[in-house]
């Protein structure tokens, strides 16, 4: 087999080719007959039959070729003369059929008819005296037909790939990527579910949809321990919040994902993974740099930066077109990400800030409008800046969040609308529901507030906020975030207690707080006379403290 034979394969359907010259049967272009070689890309499930010269590589006209009218509309006939640098990208989702007319070189006129939708990204090169048409990937055609070549990349090579861990939810995105995969890279695909607290209906039937779409098989990981000890914990314990709002659900989740998708590729040998991150979010970077990080050695494929798929409708209609499952429709779409932490909303009427939110689109938490009239208290026991107990009973992290989730959401706890700015540079407007995170960063901050000195406090918010921002952009491996994840490990030692919530119609309020590390001295805060504090001391404490400002003031006053 030659080096070009190994680049490329043939389909499951030949013909003999009749016995005519080859070069009556090329296209030419500008009288040049030089036979061209493309030596990388193709794919069985692309190629109907390939004739070329005898050491076996498929040949096409170097300067002659066919593109489509992104405008045109379907039914309408085209004729085109193009050269083949101007078929790089042809429109997006056509299929057609093409015939050509004998026309003298050096030109030769290739009449297309468009005639329905098939994502098509790379350019298709249709030879003389062929009439073919493609559906879900495939070519087919005519028997008169001769010579049909498609070639997977003409200004760029594809890595080839032998198999790929998907990491798939079942969506409408990752449905179609398990599809859009098998067709363009050849691939196996091997689909991953992560549950990090999604939920048993977003689990429910994932095996059958993942094999409909065309995986080969699904792993899933309960991974909800993991997520809530190993990276909900330690933001909490940092107080991270990004742009004083937003408590890191999906941020936190990312990368607890990506790194368990590197040890199914690591246990299925897959040579990639893959995400169904658009090119415009910030998850795309989270998972990638925690790929980066963990396995610099696979291969990553983003297809929402690759296909011709220019939104969520597109895909719907991809879906429909190849028949598979989602639970989308066009009437509702809202891009949704739910794990144990928090649930998402983006898209759809949001994408305009002057919108309220819709009040059926919660799912997490009543309207506090219609939450008890009575107010519910809630005992927090915390140990080391973490939380372990819910009125004196200790539960392990998944299920002690489990249990503050569905009372929080009762009371309508942790609804957050908020327009933030991505890591890719634009502004997104999105709704959060985090009942339960809302209350336990709420009780360790309360506790801090006891056993944190001044100095410390200051320190550790100035920390909190690049510890967020690390978070937010994808880096929990990175070197800096461990740094200071190991400053808020020894600085929250002390933080241990109780603290008393009142939850009631959306807010959280403080009723008591103890620890025994407690820094508070009611007889040194008392307002009547101790014997630690002597308040005639402050006298000479403020001329100190102020004497900078005195200083300032007696030269602009010349004294």
């Amino acid at each position: 087999m030659t080096d070009c034979e190994s680049a490329w394969e043939l389909g499951e359907e030949r013909r003999e080719p009749k016995k005519r010259e080859r070069e009556d049967q090329r296209i030419r272009g500008d009288g040049d007959e030089e036979e061209v070689s493309i030596k990388s890309g193709w794919r069985s499930s692309q190629i109907s039959e390939v004739d070329g010269p005898s050491d076996g590589c498929p040949t096409v006209a170097p300067h002659v070729s066919v593109s489509l009218n992104p405008f045109a509309y379907f039914g309408q006939r085209t004729s085109i003369t193009a050269p083949i640098s101007s078929l790089i990208t042809p429109a997006p989702g056509i299929t057609f059929s093409a015939s050509s007319s004998p026309l003298p070189s050096p030109f030769r006129t290739l009449h297309l008819h468009q005639k329905a939708v098939c994502c098509l990204k790379k350019p298709h090169i249709l030879e003389l005296e062929t009439s073919s048409s493609m559906s879900s990937g495939r070519i087919s055609t005519t028997p008169t037909s001769r010579h049909t070549v498609v070639p997977k990349a003409l200004g760029g090579d594809k890595d080839k790939l032998n198999k790929v861990v998907l990491a798939y939810s079942g969506g409408l995105d990752t449905s179609v990527i398990v599809r859009w995969l098998r067709e363009n890279y050849g691939c196996e695909v091997v689909c991953f579910t992560a549950d990090v607290g999604q939920g048993e209906m977003e689990l429910e039937g994932l095996e059958k949809k993942a094999k409909e779409s065309g995986g080969s098989q699904l792993i899933v990981k309960d991974l909800k321990e993991e997520f809530v000890k190993d990276f909900i914990y330690p933001c909490l314990r940092a107080g991270a919040i990004y742009e004083r709002k937003y408590l890191l659900g999906t941020s936190m989740a990312r990368p607890c994902i990506a790194k368990a998708m590197v040890d199914v590729a690591r246990q299925v040998g897959a040579d990639a993974v893959a995400h169904g991150c658009t090119g415009k979010g910030n998850d795309q970077v989270r998972f990638e740099l925690t790929f980066f990080a963990l396995d610099p050695e696979l291969k990553v494929v983003a297809p929402w930066r690759e296909w011709d798929i220019t939104g969520r409708e597109d895909a719907i209609e991809f879906a429909k077109k190849h028949n598979i499952p989602v639970p989308v429709t066009k009437k509702s779409i809202y891009s949704r990400d739910r794990n144990l932490f928090h649930l998402s909303h983006e898209g759809d009427r949001l994408e305009d800030p002057a919108n309220e939110p819709e009040e059926g689109m919660y799912m997490m938490t009543v309207n506090p409008v219609d939450a008890p009239n009575q107010p519910e208290y809630l005992d927090i026991g915390i140990a080391k800046g973490i939380p372990v107990s819910i009125n004196g009973k200790e539960l392990s992290p998944a299920s002690l969040l489990s249990e503050l989730n569905a009372i929080g959401g009762k009371h309508g706890i942790g609804r957050i609308d908020m327009v933030e700015n991505r890591l890719v540079g634009m502004k997104s407007r999105g709704v959060y529901e985090t009942p339960g995170g809302t209350i336990m960063n709420f009780a360790v901050r309360e506790l801090e507030s006891l056993t944190l000195d001044r100095e410390t406090m200051q320190v550790k918010d100035t920390f909190a906020l690049k510890y967020a921002d690390l978070v937010y952009s994808g880096r929990w491996y990175d070197p800096l975030r461990e740094s200071i994840d190991a400053f808020m490990e020894k600085i929250t030692e002390k933080t241990t207690g109780s603290v008393r919530v009142k939850l009631y119609k959306g807010s959280v309020t403080v009723a008591s707080r103890t620890s025994p590390y407690s820094l508070y001295r009611e007889d040194i805060s008392s307002f009547e006379n101790g014997q630690i504090y002597n308040q005639g001391d402050a006298e000479g404490f403020i001329r100190l403290y102020g004497l900078p400002t005195r200083v300032r003031a007696m030269l602009e006053k010349g004294i």
